[in-house]
């Protein structure tokens, strides 16, 4: 007598996520049975600040999350999983339905976190203080400073916080932006630190391109916008008619509630095999997972590298054969889009600047929602 297959439920559409889909058949050989609750829309983070420059249409980023879950098979729920039950394996979802499952994986990302005093109630995207996740954000933003472009006829004053990677890039793509609505740009990139996450000579090289577009560095920390203003903490003030937040990434609320072990910034901590190490039927990866002892950055890359080992894995739940480990790599390679044509190459210490950088980025990027939208069945425009 067969067993009844395992009910797997897939819970959000990442990087990971998508390649497993793609490995529906070998799953339901091994017994196993996915079904995808995930929002109706995936955003592609690789190339968010490319639509924010207005270098590439917001389609080129989108992907329809129920037309790629039917090309490969898959049941999809819309929606997003809000609670866990772990002792009955139960899931409650946005639209108030419940779900048993035998195993759950969450490959849901980032959010950026938000000043508890942000100013002026707009943080829904209406007003002035804009979070850069979740993604969908970074049109409507495009949009809005479209807007005060052709409403003032010069760059809105904007202001971006945070001294990271994200935060470089989406000054300089902001920037890209104005100049693309013929504006020279009036930015200024608020860091609490001086900048170490990438060699000091790509830093100083990529801090002289971008003061020279109009982008102004400024040492303080973000407390709240109101009037016109961005607050700083030691009490100055910064002429600021948008707020951009890029702060750093933590988990999702959903996720750091579920009642699991996580970690500081609220991410699920799993083991290499990629299970909670609070309960082995949870599976996690990508931005909303850290490996418990192997600390590393909220990166598309690493949900990308573990895919593989997650198909794999939750396949074994129905085989029974042996769970595989993952190990994060050392290195990667990261390229940040700087919104003029150009990019920044970082791989270790090892990095590059200028047009072929941008240029490598565009045909990874490009190729990889090429793939997703065949199976989908949507026209990739040029």
């Amino acid at each position: 007598m067969s067993r009844a297959p395992l009910r797997v439920v897939l819970a959000g559409a990442g990087h990971a996520h998508l390649h497993v889909l793609r490995r529906a058949r070998t799953l339901r050989a091994a017994g196993v049975e996915p079904l995808l609750v995930a929002p109706p829309v995936f955003h592609y983070s690789g190339l968010a600040t490319a639509v924010l420059s207005g270098a590439l249409a917001p389609d080129r980023a989108r992907l329809d999350v129920a037309a790629y879950a039917a090309g490969c098979g898959v049941p999809h729920i819309p929606g997003e999983v809000t609670g866990v039950d772990l002792g009955a394996r139960r899931l409650r979802l946005s639209d108030g339905r419940e779900l048993g499952y035998e195993a759950v994986s969450f490959n849901v990302g980032s959010v950026t976190p938000v000043p508890e005093d942000p100013g002026a109630g707009d943080i829904a995207g209406e007003g002035g203080t804009w979070p850069v996740k979740p993604l969908d954000r970074l049109a409507a933003l495009r949009r809005r400073v479209e807007d005060l472009v052709r409403e003032g006829g010069a760059s809105p004053a904007l202001v971006v916080a945070g001294g990271g990677p994200t935060g470089f890039e989406v000054a300089a793509a902001l920037a890209g932006l104005c100049e693309r609505r013929g504006v020279r740009p009036d930015i200024r990139l608020l860091r609490r630190s001086q900048p170490d996450w990438a060699p000091p000579a790509a830093l100083a090289r990529l801090t002289s391109a971008l003061q020279e577009r109009g982008i102004v560095m400024v040492d303080g920390e973000a407390v709240g916008r109101s009037d016109g203003a961005c607050r700083l903490a030691d009490g100055r003030a910064l002429p600021c008619d948008l707020l951009v937040l890029a702060t750093g990434l933590k988990a999702p609320p959903d996720v750091s509630g579920l009642g699991l072990p996580v970690s500081a910034e609220g991410r699920l901590l799993v083991g290499p095999t990629l299970q909670s190490t609070g309960d082995p039927a949870v599976f996690a990866a990508g931005d909303c997972a850290v490996i418990a002892g192997a600390p590393r950055p909220a990166a598309g890359v690493f949900g990308v590298r573990a895919a593989p080992v997650l198909a794999g894995n939750l396949a074994a739940l129905g085989s029974g054969r042996r769970m595989q480990g993952y190990a994060p790599q050392a290195r990667w390679l990261s390229i940040l889009d700087l919104g003029d044509g150009t990019g920044l190459a970082l791989r270790g210490r090892a990095w590059s600047l200028g047009r072929g950088a941008l240029a490598l980025k565009r045909r990874l990027d490009l190729g990889f929602m090429a793939r997703l939208k065949a199976t989908s069945g949507e026209v990739l425009q040029d």
